[in-house]
């Protein structure tokens, strides 16, 4: 059974999908799937979801705030602390569900959620195991490239200064926005690959206009994704990447800082958008990823 719902976070309406396996018999297990920076949860989330439910977790997808069908403005605002309370206020919001066992929920993070992830449950301890696929840090990201970082802080503070001014603030491109910018890039990169998933009929939705709001960049140019992982520990973390992801590093370096209760598990010849809906690389990593939420979620 799929159901929407909406769930209040940060003083904003959320929009989500509740998935309820269908011989439910009881509280059961449930895991939280949060989306990719600039998505909804009609795209790559529903293809987790939807496997997972059918091995008897209880799922829920969300619209991060300001985003989606989820309220809040200004609109594609993308702010890694208000994301790291929505995926909490997820956990709150299923704790109240007849279906869901309180003590035995997960998270799952996709792409910039599994950072984002990963960090609420740090401080989060109702989470009780983590998983992310093509986990990526965001305020990396944008910290790598120095110069180009500059023309967003410069960006995010003239839109502060306009809004305040009550200018109009333009959203501004997240990924390439053209083929021709797309192909300027390395072959099989992120943003690369981002337009022909987002831009095209593989995945485009008028809900995720693959835009952010300038004011965006300096929130996530503060922002450490996995800056207090070795915290996470005793509690299990499940790292899935590509071998031929460029963020395969992120994922690699979030492993060895969580220490040994933290695994990574490659998906051979993958890329970071292949797991987002291609069922030969989907398919592996839920094989791995349903058993790991069965080991892990199952009461003492």
């Amino acid at each position: 059974m799929q159901k929407d719902i909406t769930f209040p976070s940060q003083g904003q309406t959320v929009a989500g999908s509740l998935f309820v396996p269908d011989d439910v018999q009881g509280p059961t297990a449930a895991i939280v799937v949060s989306h990719p920076f600039g998505s909804v949860r009609q795209q790559s989330p529903i293809h987790y979801a939807t496997r997972l439910v059918e091995r008897g977790f209880v799922v829920l997808t969300f619209d991060a705030a300001y985003q989606g069908e989820s309220t809040g403005e200004p609109r594609q605002l993308e702010d890694p602390f208000v994301r790291v309370e929505n995926i909490k206020d997820a956990v709150s919001w299923l704790t109240t569900l007849d279906e869901v066992d309180a003590e035995r929920i997960g998270a799952l993070g996709i792409c910039a959620s599994g950072g984002y992830v990963p960090f609420a449950a740090v401080s989060d301890l109702r989470i009780k195991a983590v998983a992310t696929v093509s986990g990526a840090d965001v305020g990396d990201l944008y910290r790598s490239q120095p110069d180009e970082l500059r023309k967003q802080l410069e960006a995010a503070a003239q839109a502060r200064t306009d809004r305040a001014n009550g200018k109009t603030v333009e959203p501004q491109p997240m990924i390439p926005m053209t083929k021709d910018a797309a192909d300027s890039m390395p072959d099989r990169s992120l943003f690369q690959e981002a337009y022909y998933y987002y831009r095209t009929d593989r995945a485009k939705d008028d809900r995720a206009p693959n835009t952010v709001d300038p004011s965006s960049f300096d929130r996530m140019a503060e922002y450490e994704s996995y800056r207090f992982i070795d915290q996470l520990a005793p509690r299990p973390l499940l790292m899935v990447a590509g071998t031929e992801a460029d963020t395969l590093p992120h994922s690699e370096q979030a492993v060895a800082a969580a220490g040994d209760s933290a695994e990574l598990f490659l998906i051979e010849g993958a890329s970071h958008v292949d797991l987002y809906d291609k069922a030969e690389f989907i398919d592996p990593a839920v094989e791995k990823i349903g058993p790991f939420f069965d080991q892990h979620l199952t009461r003492a």
